[in-house]
């Protein structure tokens, strides 16, 4: 805290001394007036993702927002997951002020609260990411956030979600997947309540960072897992150690970016500093999300047209999960926080989904009308 607090007392200590030697030089000769740049505000943010990783790109469509709509005023200093931190740890070290933000997911804090999963990685209910980010965003979600990270766990933080990523791939396997006994006494990868569901189906979990699963997979620490998405999955050599790619899962479908910022550092900006980081936010989700479906789609037919055998995964998986879903969510219910989330989240899924649902024409039988034979569902 010693260390926020200099650091702030220094950039306003520097601030205003700005000021009074500019109205000194200003009274004491009457020259035309000189406009300087203004020293911009040096944002170190880490992200949870390997620097090759596709979703580093994602950070920098935020970073490269902001600083162009800050005309300069912010510079933001992204850095790869352990150039500061371990993926895992940056939530702790925006907190303590080690880093004044983070790009990253709740799902990797779920060690300090389970309900950090409620938030992406949670029961589905029905929705698609899209719905629980607009659950954040006006059902609820983002005033029981503030009380997660404020009020309950006490940190020095705030949180903005963006990004509504498309559903997660059940992941790689060895051999492929028939039947929700196949999986039963594997060793697979995954985080958060993904973990807790998929253990219930018979499991062993462990989890991982992104850049420690393929060692994991070599060593045979694992023997199947997920990650997020096709081009992740290329990036770091997926298709090197499996030949099985799950596409559809119940596990984590539901997921969005987390952008932390330490609420020191953020608390001390210039109003439309703090808008323009938040806000950026929104800015990048749609680009983000227009990048992922044209880098996803053609990574998946590269990984295709490299020998991947790419499969959707079957019903009998899919119903397994609901129905452990269905014994894992009375023992969250139990803590009282976690069952008014998930009750906020039944009650907005319930209306919006609806409308969805009955709103939404049949797409696969428009694809299948005019890509015939493409689809294997």
């Amino acid at each position: 805290m010693a260390t926020r607090e200099h650091a702030k007392q220094t950039r306003r200590s520097f601030l205003k001394g700005g000021m009074v030697a500019a109205g000194a030089a200003a009274g004491a000769v009457a020259a035309p007036a000189v406009v300087s740049a203004q020293t911009p505000v040096v944002i170190k943010m880490q992200t949870s993702w390997p620097a090759s990783d596709i979703w580093m790109d994602f950070a920098r469509e935020y970073v490269d927002r902001v600083q162009k709509m800050s005309g300069g005023r912010l510079k933001v200093d992204l850095l790869p997951a352990g150039a500061v931190v371990g993926a895992f740890q940056v939530l702790d070290a925006v907190n303590d002020g080690v880093i004044d933000a983070a790009h990253t997911v709740p799902v990797y804090w779920y060690g300090k609260h389970k309900a950090a999963s409620l938030f992406g990685t949670g029961p589905v209910w029905g929705g698609s990411a899209a719905t629980m980010l607009a659950w954040f965003h006006v059902g609820g979600g983002k005033e029981l956030y503030a009380e997660l990270t404020q009020e309950i766990l006490k940190l020095n933080v705030y949180g903005f979600y963006g990004f509504p990523m498309p559903a997660q791939p059940f992941g790689w396997f060895k051999r492929p997947v028939e039947k929700a006994a196949d999986v039963r006494g594997l060793k697979y990868r995954t985080v958060g309540l993904a973990a807790d569901l998929l253990q219930q189906m018979g499991m062993s979990v462990a989890q991982l960072p992104g850049g420690e699963i393929v060692p994991a997979m070599e060593r045979g620490v694992i023997d199947a897992f997920e990650f997020n998405n096709p081009s992740s999955d290329l990036r770091f050599g997926a298709q090197d150690v499996a030949k099985n790619y799950m596409l559809s899962s119940y596990h984590q479908a539901s997921e969005s970016f987390e952008f932390l910022f330490n609420k020191d550092f953020f608390d001390d900006l210039d109003d439309d500093l703090k808008a323009i980081l938040e806000y950026g936010v929104e800015a990048a989700s749609t680009s983000n999300y227009a990048s992922a479906l044209d880098n996803y789609s053609s990574d998946l037919r590269k990984l295709q047209d490299g020998g991947v055998n790419v499969l959707r995964t079957p019903q009998d998986v899919l119903d397994a999960q609901l129905a452990a879903w269905d014994k894992i969510i009375p023992t969250l219910e139990q803590d009282d926080y976690m069952r008014r989330v998930m009750e906020s989240q039944r009650q907005f899924v319930e209306r919006v989904v609806f409308y969805e649902l009955m709103n939404a024409p049949d797409y696969a039988l428009a694809y299948e009308h005019y890509f015939p034979g493409k689809l294997k569902l």
